[in-house]
């Protein structure tokens, strides 16, 4: 379904010129992208909504355990969906480029992150169970999920957000991560979520047909946020947000380079009066733009590291 409707899609972002605006400091590679219908997570999150819907109709109705763990990454998906598609429309008419002020934008997205994360406090009766690997029993850290769970889910919109920059990058990477999860949930018999995974990895897979490079359409913070968002509270449902770092490495390395980055050039110019920095530029992807890597080359290399990292993670969840 979602390939079907990703061609007018497109076309209706073009009518409404809700194109990619290129930041004048980015690589100049990417000035050609200039223009690009620019939110396209629209087609993963929509699909993956109603179908996720549609096939758990009966359950939602007669069975609230159900109810919950298919609402919660469902409804922290449409939430972070709305923010994002706010972020990026400010970035097509009022702040082009630049979308909504990140100051105010971190605060909105810890909101949603902290009510996701009380809901599945109260959804687990009263407990913060925590699997850990090579211990058999789960830790459980109480209340303490709360403050956690804020963090892990608001890092994680970010971590994604900051991996798509790149044709096919962020889908194929979040594509990954669910599945990798959706193995998870399975050995753990949550059947739900499982197919809430699989939902997710189908869309995601639709939406590449129109990303691959040279891409007709971007993700935008409408799906690369959404992504990221119930990537975690998947992690968190399955007790297995403790690896989520190593199945999710991409878009962690991808945050770390960026903060190193901006950390470096901070503290260079004040205790060494020059403006030193790790990289050529940040995020990493950019990082090998520059060193003259197609963008072909770092989206397949980096999806080799998902499938491994994701593969180590589900080992770990193992023990």
């Amino acid at each position: 379904m979602a390939v079907i409707w990703g061609s007018p899609l497109v076309e209706i972002m073009r009518r409404l010129k809700l194109g990619k605006q290129i930041r004048i400091e980015g690589p100049q590679a990417h000035l050609s992208k200039m223009g690009t219908p620019a939110m396209g997570g629209i087609l993963i999150v929509g699909w993956t909504v109603i179908i996720s819907i549609v096939v758990n109709i009966v359950q939602l109705i007669q069975n609230l355990d159900v109810a919950g763990s298919v609402l919660l990454p469902v409804g922290v998906m449409i939430a972070y969906s709305i923010l994002g598609g706010i972020d990026d429309y400010q970035g097509f008419r009022q702040r082009p480029g630049v979308g909504m002020l990140a100051r105010y934008k971190i605060w909105y997205q810890m909101a949603i992150a902290f009510l996701a994360s009380g809901a599945l406090y109260v959804i687990n009766g009263g407990h913060g169970f925590t699997a850990i690997p090579t211990v058999e029993v789960w830790l459980d850290i109480g209340i303490w999920i709360i403050p956690v769970g804020t963090f892990i889910i608001t890092g994680t919109a970010n971590a994604v957000n900051l991996t798509d920059g790149l044709d096919g990058l962020a889908g194929i990477i979040a594509a990954t991560s669910f599945a990798a999860y959706g193995v998870v949930a399975f050995m753990q018999g949550q059947q739900f979520l499982v197919i809430f995974n699989y939902i997710v990895v189908g869309a995601c897979f639709a939406f590449l047909w129109f990303n691959a490079h040279p891409a007709q359409m971007f993700m935008g913070d409408v799906g690369s946020q959404a992504l990221g968002g119930a990537l975690a509270v998947v992690a968190l449902m399955t007790y297995q947000w403790p690896i989520l770092p190593i199945i999710a490495f991409v878009p962690v390395a991808t945050t770390l380079s960026t903060v190193l980055q901006v950390a470096s050039a901070v503290l260079s110019r004040r205790f060494l009066g020059r403006d030193v920095r790790p990289f050529r530029m940040a995020p990493l992807h950019n990082h090998f733009v520059l060193l003259g890597w197609s963008e072909t080359q770092i989206v397949q290399r980096w999806w080799l590291i998902a499938i491994l990292t994701a593969m180590v993670g589900i080992a770990l969840a193992l023990i």
